[in-house]
C-alpha cells in the first residue's frame, strides 16, 4: 500500500505540474530574429530593448574601420550598426529602429585589454560569434578575446564583459555617436561610478534644438586606475597629466571636478584580472535629470544579476508577443510574423522616468504622469498612422490610450500636436497632419479614456489656422482657396516641393476630421472639411492618367514624366516617390477615383498595372495599402488575395535584408503583421479592415473586447483565394468590415481554395 501511496502521490504531482506547464504561454520569444531589417537599408538593429522601453542598447559598428560600406560619415545612414559591417565601436545607448535619419545613437561603452588606447579608431575590434534574442544581445571581441553581452530594463541598461584575463579597460566615449552632437559633460562620483550629460537631436543632420540624455554609470569592480580624456585640450588653467603615447588624446588622472566639452570621455583600468573575470557596467537614463537616471537604474534593476535581467527581459517580450496567437503555417511565415510584431512594438518609447516625470514639449519644466500611466515620444506619424497605431489599437489598447493622452498633452504643452516628435522636440520632418487621423480612428474605434473636447480643438486649430501662424500647414492659405497646394508653395519640413504630397495628406486629415465633427454635432464644419478632402480630384490629369502636380494658375506641370521619382530621386509636387506612388493614395473616397478614372474597370486594370510593372514600392508608406484597393470593388478581392500573398513571399524574408527598406519605427512590420493575419485597416481615421487571406491557420488575438479567432480551411496548402467566410457561424459577403463587427463578432472562418471565382 506504501508504494501505491508513493505512487498516487508521483502521479498527481506529475499531473499538477503538467497542469502548470500546460497553462504557462507559449515561448514566441524563439521566432524572433531581431537580425531581420539589418540590411538593404530596413535600419533595424539587434539590441537589448524592452516592448516601448526608452533604453535600448545597440553595437555600434558604422565608424572606424576603413573598409566600412556602411559609414555613418561618408553615407546616408541612420542606425548604429549594418549587419555586414563586423567592426565594432562600442554599444550605443537610446536608439531608434527603422528610421531613415540619423539620430541619437551615443553614450558608447567599449571593453578592451592592453595598454588603454582612448582613440575609437585604433581601439575598435572586429568581431564575430554574434547572438540576439529579444532583450538580449552578444559578440565576441576578436581583437580582445572578450565576450561582450547585453540586457535592457525599461530606463537602464546591463553590460557584461567577460575578460580573457591580465590588464583590462572599460571606457565611455561622450564624443562620438550616429550624429555630430559632441558637447558633453562628466563627473566622477566615486571610484565605480561617474554621471552626466550628452547633447542629442540633430534629426536628418538639420540644425535643430538639441537636447540633453542625461545617465549614471556603474562598474562591478573597483579600478587600479581611473580617469578622463580629452581629444586636442584647451591646457587653460587646468591641472592635469598628459600622457604623450595617448596621441591626440589627453588623460587626466588627478582632475577630481567635472570635465565639460567636446570628445571627452571617462575609463576604468583593471591591472591583474583572472581568466574569465567579468566586470558588469550598468547604466540608467533619463531625458529629465541625472538624479531620475540614477533612480531609474536603482530601481528598475533592484540589484538582480545580469543573468535574471536577461529572463526579465525575455518574459517581458513572451507577454507582448502572446497577445498574438498564431497556429499553423511554416516556420518560416512565424519568424517573419513574430519579428514584425517585435519591431512594431519598438516604438513610440515611454518618456517618463520612474518617478513621472518627463520634459514637457518645446517648453521650460517637467510634467508628471499619473500613477498607472506613461508619457511616450518618438512620433513618427507620417508613417505610424497608418498602421501601427491600428495595431496598437487592436491588441494593445491600454498602450495607444497613454499614446493618444501623450499627443493631446503635447497640444496642451506648445500649442500643436505633433507630426514627428523627439524626446519633446518636433523635428517637422515629412507633411501632412498625421496626428489627426491617428485620434479619430483611436476614439472610432472605442477606445476614449482622454480628453477628446482638447483633441479636437487642437485637430480644428491646425486645420483653419492661417499657414503664417501654422507650423504643421505652413500651405494651407491655397489649400483653402483654391482645394489644393500649387508648385512653388513654402514646405514646412525644408524637403523641396512636395506640393501633391503635402496636398493628399491633408485630405486623409480633413476626411477623418470630418467623422469627428459630425459625431460632435458641429456637422457645418464636418461639411467644410468633406468638401475640402474631393481637392485630390483637382490633380488628375487624363493625359497622364495619375495625378499631377498643379501651377499657380491651376495649369499642370509641364512637361512631366509620371515615372519620375521612382528611384527616390527629386521630382516636383511629390515626397519620396513618383506619381504612380501616389495616384491612388485616396483611401478615404477610393470609389469617387475610380468614377474619376473612368469606372471600376479601368480603375482595377490600372492598379494592377502598377503592380504588374513594378511602379508600387512596397519600401514607402504612400502606396503600401495599393494590395487592398481591389477589394473595393465586387469580384476583384482575389486580387488583393494574390498580391498581398505575392508581396510577403517576395518582401518579408528570415534573412538579414527581409524588409523591404526603412521599418520606419514599424510601419511595414506592422503591414506584414496585419497582412499575414489576414485583415489590414486600409484607410487611417475610418474603424474599418479589408479581408484577405491569412498565412496560417489559426489567429488569435486578445483584444479590448475579448478574443478575436481567425480560423482558416484549406483546399491545399498552397491555397490563397477566399471561397466562403463565416462570422460567428453567419455567412459573411462583405470583404471590408467595421472593426465593431469583426470584434463583436469573435470568429471569423474562412475557407481557402487553389482557384479563384
Amino acid at each position: 500500500m506504501k508504494l501505491k501511496r508513493i505512487a498516487l502521490a508521483t502521479l498527481l504531482s506529475f499531473a499538477a505540474t503538467a497542469t502548470v506547464i500546460a497553462a504557462e504561454p507559449e515561448d514566441f520569444t524563439r521566432y524572433v530574429n531581431p537580425f531581420i531589417g539589418t540590411t538593404n537599408f530596413g535600419t533595424t538593429n539587434p539590441g537589448a530593448v524592452l516592448p516601448n522601453g526608452m533604453m535600448s542598447v545597440v553595437p555600434f559598428n558604422v565608424m572606424g574601420s576603413a573598409d566600412n560600406v556602411y559609414d555613418k560619415d561618408a553615407r546616408w545612414w541612420s542606425t548604429p550598426y549594418e549587419f555586414h559591417n563586423k567592426f565594432f565601436t562600442g554599444y550605443a545607448h537610446v536608439s531608434l529602429s527603422g528610421v531613415g535619419c540619423p539620430e541619437l545613437g551615443s553614450l558608447l561603452t567599449m571593453a578592451t585589454t592592453g595598454d588603454l588606447e582612448p582613440d575609437y579608431k585604433k581601439y575598435g575590434s572586429a568581431y564575430s560569434d554574434e547572438k540576439a534574442s529579444p532583450g538580449y544581445y552578444s559578440n565576441r571581441l576578436d581583437k580582445y578575446d572578450i565576450l561582450t553581452e547585453v540586457t535592457a530594463t525599461k530606463r537602464s541598461s546591463i553590460e557584461r564583459f567577460t575578460f580573457p584575463g591580465g590588464k583590462g579597460n572599460i571606457l565611455i566615449n561622450l564624443g562620438e555617436g550616429l550624429t555630430n552632437e559632441s558637447g558633453a559633460t562628466v563627473r566622477r562620483v566615486n571610484d565605480t561610478e561617474i554621471e552626466g550629460s550628452k547633447l542629442m537631436g540633430t534629426f536628418c543632420y538639420n540644425p535643430q534644438k538639441v537636447f540633453p540624455i542625461y545617465f549614471v554609470m556603474k562598474v562591478s569592480k573597483k579600478p587600479s586606475a581611473s580617469g578622463y580624456w580629452k581629444m586636442q585640450p584647451e591646457m587653460t588653467g587646468v591641472e592635469a597629466e598628459w600622457t604623450p603615447d595617448a596621441g591626440t588624446y589627453k588623460l587626466y588622472t588627478q582632475y577630481g571636478r567635472e570635465l565639460s566639452g567636446d570628445d571627452i570621455g571617462y575609463w576604468w583600468t583593471y591591472d591583474n584580472l583572472t581568466a574569465g573575470e567579468q566586470v558588469e557596467v550598468r547604466m540608467g537614463v533619463s531625458f529629465v535629470s541625472i538624479a531620475n537616471a540614477r533612480e531609474n537604474m536603482e530601481k528598475e534593476q533592484h540589484g538582480r544579476t545580469f543573468d535574471e535581467l536577461v529572463a526579465d527581459a525575455k518574459a517581458t517580450w513572451n507577454a507582448d508577443l502572446n497577445r498574438i496567437r498564431v497556429k499553423g503555417g511554416s516556420d518560416r511565415d512565424k519568424e517573419v510574423f513574430y519579428t514584425a510584431l517585435y519591431h512594431a512594438l519598438l516604438h513610440p518609447n515611454v518618456l517618463n522616468d520612474v518617478n513621472g516625470q518627463y520634459p514637457l514639449m518645446e517648453s521650460f519644466g517637467d510634467g508628471v504622469v499619473t500613477d498607472g500611466n506613461n508619457r511616450y515620444t518618438v512620433f513618427s506619424l507620417w508613417d505610424t498612422y497608418r498602421n501601427v497605431h491600428q495595431l496598437m489599437t487592436l491588441a494593445y489598447p491600454e498602450r495607444q490610450t497613454d499614446m493618444v493622452r501623450s499627443m493631446i498633452d503635447m497640444s496642451k504643452e506648445w500649442g500643436w500636436l505633433p507630426k514627428w516628435e523627439l524626446y519633446g522636440r518636433e523635428t517637422f520632418t515629412m507633411e501632412g497632419d498625421p496626428a489627426i487621423p491617428v485620434i479619430v480612428d483611436t476614439w472610432l474605434k472605442g477606445l476614449r479614456d482622454y480628453d477628446i473636447d482638447s483633441a479636437y480643438e487642437a485637430m480644428k486649430k491646425s486645420a483653419t489656422t492661417a499657414g503664417a501662424f501654422n507650423p504643421m500647414r505652413p500651405d494651407i492659405d491655397p489649400y483653402l482657396e483654391k482645394g489644393y497646394v500649387p508648385l512653388g508653395t513654402h514646405q514646412g519640413d525644408n524637403s523641396g516641393d512636395n506640393s501633391v504630397s503635402h496636398a493628399l495628406e491633408y485630405y486623409v486629415a480633413d476626411a477623418a476630421l470630418a467623422e469627428l465633427a459630425e459625431q460632435r454635432g458641429d456637422k457645418e464644419f464636418a461639411a467644410q472639411l468633406r468638401k475640402r478632402a474631393q481637392g485630390y480630384k483637382n490633380y488628375y490629369s487624363k493625359e497622364s492618367g495619375t495625378l499631377r502636380p498643379l501651377n499657380a494658375d491651376g495649369t499642370f506641370l509641364t512637361p512631366f514624366n509620371p515615372r519620375q521619382g521612382e528611384n527616390f530621386e527629386p521630382v516636383p509636387g511629390f515626397h519620396e516617390g513618383s506619381a504612380w506612388n501616389y495616384t491612388f493614395f485616396v483611401p478615404h473616397d477610393v470609389e469617387g477615383l475610380a468614377k474619376l478614372m473612368g469606372g471600376k474597370r479601368k480603375f482595377v486594370d490600372k492598379l494592377q498595372m502598377v503592380m504588374d510593372e513594378g511602379l508600387y514600392d512596397p519600401a514607402n508608406e504612400p502606396d503600401i495599402a495599393y494590395p487592398y484597393l481591389f477589394s473595393r470593388f465586387k469580384g476583384e478581392e482575389w486580387r488583393t488575395q494574390k498580391e498581398v500573398n505575392r508581396l510577403l513571399d517576395k518582401h518579408f524574408t528570415t534573412a538579414a535584408d527581409g524588409i523591404p527598406g526603412n521599418d520606419d519605427t514599424g510601419t511595414m512590420s506592422a503591414w506584414a503583421v496585419f497582412s499575414m493575419m489576414g485583415f489590414y485597416p486600409d484607410c487611417p481615421g475610418q474603424p474599418y479592415y479589408t479581408l484577405t487571406s491569412p498565412r496560417f491557420d489559426s489567429v488569435e488575438i486578445d483584444t479590448a473586447d475579448g478574443t478575436l479567432t481567425i480560423d482558416v480551411e484549406r483546399e491545399s496548402p498552397e491555397a490563397i483565394y477566399i471561397d466562403s467566410m463565416t462570422l460567428n457561424d453567419k455567412p459573411l459577403k462583405d470583404y471590408r468590415i467595421s472593426h465593431e463587427k469583426l470584434l463583436k463578432g469573435g470568429k471569423l472562418k474562412m475557407h481557402l481554395s487553389d482557384t479563384h471565382k
